[in-house]
């Protein structure tokens, strides 16, 4: 049990630590690019347990919160809201403020991009050193009593067709299969080198986390690992992966705000350290596959236009450079304000989620029943 629980610590720590620091060395990085200074460099919050200068002059912390980061460009302040003491230690070029809508956004929205980028590597050291899995349109098993077993459908068996729809791949099955929940239809299959007809009827769930009722069909298909990739193909792969990804992860999204998924779905930093501990058991290429998952997450969150956020930035300074001002003070404060509120409630939320999950309220329940 102890070991576990120190899986669990080093492993969060690890993919949490990776994560942010590479979110930011991307800010960090694009100021210096745009010739900004940068005051301090934190991973973590709180009073820093370690500091120390580089000879650029920024201030590099480790801080014991491990749950995020922040760098801090010189000048970041607005000239109107900076004191007399501020202003007189400004140096003159490197400030924030003073750089153009251009610079300010490249600095922003590099954090992000660099999320994508670490994801792009982590895939390519995956699908380089271990290959890439693929699932293959072939039965592997059969659940007993499901909708395939009762049509007669068998281990080896191909699936051609669903109905008049000619199948491509096991993707294409399951994504027909799941929008035809209780439909009749014919499953044609192939079968010892001939096609086979099997009227089936599409099996219906509904998963505690939507609203929805989808098609199962009650199949495994077989996955192979795949031979490694030569390194070209491997980035090729890699940034098809992160793209799908990202697709797959705006869908949940989606599908979470038009009520086809509940938000009980959405999980948080206990959560995530829980995942980091399981998925790590499993070897350290499972361990980068969820990095380079999470990696991804990290950086279309902070894409979104939420106030506090990247993506609340360059929505600001995208007006800016329309209306050829900054967005009024008062607009930015209310604005900032309102972000905060929704990041703070969405952290309480995904948080109780995570102690649901863990059951904790059923066992406070059960002590005082």
């Amino acid at each position: 049990m102890i070991h576990e629980y120190l899986r669990t610590l080093l492993s969060f720590a690890f993919v949490l630590g990776v994560l942010v620091t590479i979110h930011e060395l991307g800010h960090y990085l694009a100021a210096r690019w745009r010739g900004v200074h940068v005051e301090v460099f934190s991973l973590g919050f709180g009073p820093a347990l370690f500091r120390w200068h580089d000879r650029s002059g920024t201030e590099w912390r480790i801080c014991p919160i491990p749950l995020g980061g922040y760098v801090r460009p010189h000048g970041f302040e607005d000239p109107e809201d900076a004191t007399e003491e501020q202003k007189a230690a400004w140096i003159p070029g490197r400030t924030f403020h003073d750089k153009s809508v251009l610079s300010r956004a490249i600095v922003i929205v590099a954090g992000p991009v660099f999320n994508f980028l670490l994801a792009i590597l982590l895939f390519t050291i995956i699908f380089a050193s271990a290959g890439q899995p693929s699932v293959r349109n072939e039965i592997a098993s059969v659940l007993p009593d499901g909708p395939a077993a009762v049509a007669g459908v068998q281990p080896g068996d191909v699936i051609r067709r669903i109905g008049t729809h000619q199948v491509t791949d096991a993707q294409d099955v399951q994504a027909t299969v799941q929008g035809e929940a209780g439909v009749k239809t014919t499953l044609t299959v192939r079968r010892a080198g001939q096609d086979v007809d099997l009227p089936v009827t599409i099996g219906t769930a509904t998963e505690s986390s939507s609203t929805t009722p989808h098609g199962q069909l009650g199949v495994m298909f077989a996955t192979e690992a795949g031979k490694p990739l030569s390194v070209p193909n491997a980035v090729v792969a890699g940034v098809k992966a992160t793209w799908t990804t990202s697709v797959q992860t705006l869908d949940g999204v989606w599908q979470i705000l038009t009520g086809r998924h509940t938000a009980k779905d959405l999980g948080g930093p206990l959560k995530i350290a829980q995942l980091s501990g399981q998925v790590a058991q499993y070897g350290f290429a499972s361990l980068l596959s969820f990095m380079a998952l999470l990696s991804v997450n990290l950086g279309l969150i902070n894409l979104f236009p939420v106030p506090l956020l990247d993506g609340g930035r360059l929505v600001f300074y995208a007006i800016e450079a329309v209306r050829g001002r900054p967005v009024s003070k008062k607009i930015q404060e209310i604005s900032f304000q309102v972000g905060f509120a929704l990041l703070a409630g969405l952290f309480l939320f995904s948080t109780f989620n995570d102690l649901s999950g863990f059951g904790l309220f059923k066992w406070i329940a059960s002590l005082v029943s």
